[in-house]
């Protein structure tokens, strides 16, 4: 199908997509690894696996099991540190088409500092992605994320530490909180939010008595968590100002338009690219599709477009 890409385009904090499709943090590498296996140029943009201010080991195997319907994982933040991601990993991501969105993690708010000031400024990045799902060391191992206050400061301390256009990454652990989790992060001033992270959950051999993560429990994502993720973003989005991208079990071009009438104004694919690695290009046949049957010129046309009884 020959594709109409000025129809595709998305806008976020700045950032401008040629697709509104991100490759999830986590689920595409840091990009190389891709080459051969899909078509970049169906990706708006890249989101590099998250990065720390030191190179991580991760947990121990087994770190990824999978689900009816989804995919447990617990790799434990394993990633090669920031010195060598700008030396090794950024030029491949700076040359590439999609955008890059270079997606950080701290264990205190110094080191969230530290990471922003040193990705500040480098050329071939064009937005950081803000994990708080981290244990936050400074206040007893609790996870940023579930408190708007420690969300709140997260935001300020990045946005203080660099000129990027910052968008805060959201974990559904805040639960009754998230849309306050939201609003803070948006009063703190960030550029743009996306949600949601994995869901925590776990799984058992029941033949040999033990959990079948290393870890224990893990992350679940895919197609399960879909229905939860597609409600958090309604209500996120339906709260906030700031451009929403969703996350959360996209597998096919329908689903990405639901994210999309309930307010994403673009998309994260994670697990549906493990399984094929170019989901992207038929998702956006598929978008295109829909778009020409329901006579949409724009793709922001659909944003937010929901329907309520």
């Amino acid at each position: 199908m020959s594709r109409d890409t000025s129809r595709l385009k998305t806008d976020i904090a700045g950032m401008n997509l040629s697709t509104p499709l991100i490759a999830a943090s986590g689920t595409f590498g840091y990009g190389d690894e891709h080459k051969g296996l899909c078509d970049l140029d169906c990706l708006g943009a890249i989101a590099a696996k998250g990065i720390s201010l030191l190179p991580r080991i991760g947990n121990l195997p087994p770190r990824i099991h999978e689900t009816p319907s989804g995919l447990l994982n617990a790799i434990g933040l394993e990633n090669v540190g920031v010195e060598a991601f700008l030396e090794d990993k950024l030029p491949f991501l700076a040359k590439a088409r999609p955008a890059c969105i270079v997606n950080i993690l701290g264990e205190s708010f110094d080191e969230y500092a530290q990471l922003s000031s040193r990705l500040d400024g480098i050329p071939g990045i064009d937005m950081l992605e803000v994990n708080v799902s981290c244990p936050n060391v400074e206040e007893g191992g609790l996870s940023f994320g579930v408190d708007p206050d420690l969300v709140a400061k997260v935001t300020k301390t990045v946005k203080s530490a660099t000129a990027l256009p910052v968008m805060l990454k959201l974990t559904p652990m805040a639960g009754a909180k998230l849309a306050e989790t939201a609003l803070a992060a948006q009063e703190a001033g960030a550029d743009a939010i996306s949600l949601i992270n994995t869901i925590g959950a776990m799984e058992i051999d029941i033949e040999r008595k033990r959990p079948v993560l290393g870890n224990v429990s893990g992350g679940l994502s895919g197609p399960a968590i879909r229905p939860v993720a597609l409600k958090m973003v309604f209500d996120v989005a339906s709260m906030v100002d700031i451009p929403v991208v969703g996350i959360g079990g996209i597998t096919s071009a329908r689903d990405v338009i639901a994210f999309l009438l309930a307010g994403a104004s673009a998309v994260q694919v994670g697990t549906g690219l493990l399984i094929d690695p170019d989901l992207p290009c038929t998702m956006l046949d598929g978008i295109e599709d829909y778009m020409d049957r329901h006579g949409i010129a724009r793709l922001s046309d659909i944003t937010g477009a929901l329907e309520l009884p």
